[in-house]
């Protein structure tokens, strides 16, 4: 059983230090563990800092591709890798290392496919009241939308199996912990959280510098993964309402309409049809939007038929190499 702790850096010279330190190196039922870093374009020292470390994989990107895009590429590398569990945390050491060890054991006790730990954002002192509404609030939604009772939605400290990472297709440019939820909740996978510490504040967030920015990117990553996996709903119920508003308009004309006064509230009918027809057009669009919804899951298990073999031939070139070191020893 290989494990691969994988932290997503931008600039963390000075805190991954402490960050790499925390992380255990023998969990029990765990073979190897391994680190890696995946530099998403740092202009400081952190590739330099991780090698002093003795870090076992450095993954670069050219520039800053962020989050989301960094940790969709580190967990491609760590499958590559042979991982057979991945976790991942911030290199800005607001996780508790040390904790990676709760976190793995309901994949290994084979009780669940994505481990997320819970900081009980309510007891951190540095979290404005604010912060932590939105966070209860957000975590709410989430589950409403994704069917997965986790506490905390947007912790980025997490352990996923093999299995559920070959399921998972990021497509967020932002952030990834909301969009993975969902899709972990929508592919039935088990997911479970455990309560986890943090340490003190090292810096700033950089997901959270504007309030607002940060609730429109969160309820766009929300809106748009529900509707790419419920669309019959989303647009069945966007053309029952303007059929709805639609029939109010006639209804207003018919009634004077019966009263012998139709002639003066021509506009009501005309809008009211236009209402409707749109409506009806809405219905048109859930179909078809239902029908590529059946071709997008088409697609995605085709590619993770393709990850298996590309992980098939990766095992099966490794098992020639070892041969072949071994025949010449």
């Amino acid at each position: 059983m290989k494990l691969i702790i994988q932290i997503p850096c931008y600039n963390e010279e000075h805190t991954l230090p402490q960050t790499v330190k925390d992380l255990p190196t023998h969990i029990e039922g765990i073979d190897v563990i391994e680190y890696m870093i995946i530099d998403d374009g740092s202009k400081d020292n952190t590739v330099e800092v991780a090698k002093s470390l003795g870090v076992h994989h450095i993954v670069r990107n050219k520039n800053n591709r962020g989050l989301a895009r960094t940790f969709r590429k580190g967990i491609d590398e760590c499958l590559k890798r042979g991982a057979d569990i991945i976790v991942n945390t911030d290199g800005d050491n607001q996780y508790a290392g040390w904790d990676v060890a709760k976190l793995v054991v309901p994949i290994l006790e084979g009780k669940a496919d994505v481990v997320v730990g819970d900081r009980k954002t309510q007891d951190i002192e540095h979290f404005s009241p604010l912060k932590k509404l939105l966070q209860k609030v957000g975590s709410y939604v989430v589950k409403k939308v994704s069917g997965v009772e986790v506490p905390d939605a947007v912790s980025g400290f997490r352990a996923y199996s093999r299995e559920a990472v070959l399921q998972l297709n990021i497509i967020s440019p932002f952030s990834y912990t909301i969009e993975a939820l969902i899709q972990s909740g929508k592919k039935h996978m088990a997911v479970t959280h455990v309560p986890v510490e943090t340490n003190a504040k090292t810096r700033e967030s950089r997901l959270f510098t504007s309030i607002p920015k940060f609730i429109e990117r969160q309820l766009t990553t929300i809106v748009r993964m529900y509707t790419m996996y419920q669309p019959l709903r989303v647009f069945v119920l966007i053309g029952a309402l303007i059929t709805l508003v639609g029939l109010i308009p006639i209804i207003r004309f018919l009634i004077f309409y019966m009263m012998g006064d139709g002639n003066g509230h021509l506009q009501s009918l005309i809008l009211g049809g236009v209402l409707t027809v749109l409506g009806i057009i809405t219905f048109l669009i859930a179909i078809l939007a239902d029908l590529i919804n059946f071709n997008r899951q088409l697609i995605e298990q085709t590619l993770e038929k393709v990850r298996r073999m590309e992980l098939q031939m990766l095992d099966e070139k490794k098992e020639r190499e070892s041969a072949r070191n071994d025949s010449v020893k």
